[in-house]
């Protein structure tokens, strides 16, 4: 995925707060939807929004589904962040 469609997905609080909960493993939908005051709705269209910038991923297990955190996108923003700084993690000056 592009990383317009990455850091668009990482714009919105409550798609970040998703991300947060995942690090600790994997969560299925209901899960997830428990953690929000917003509608079921809102919240699986977040869902999508971070499925279509391979940020997670999904796993069906019978009437469920689980979602993981995909890390590897999260390591290329930021290896593109370092390299951006200079690539030592410190900002050049002149």
């Amino acid at each position: 995925m592009g990383m317009q469609q990455t850091l668009r997905a990482l714009a919105d609080p409550s798609r970040r707060e998703i991300l947060n909960m995942l690090k600790k493993g994997r969560m299925s939908a209901g899960e997830i939807a428990e953690r929000f005051s917003v509608s079921g709705a809102a919240v699986s269209r977040h869902l999508s929004v971070l499925k279509e910038a391979d940020l997670i991923t999904d796993q069906r297990e019978g009437k469920f589904i689980y979602y993981d955190l995909n890390a590897s996108v999260l390591e290329e923003i930021m290896l593109w962040i370092s390299e951006l700084r200079g690539g030592d993690g410190h900002a050049e000056t002149k």
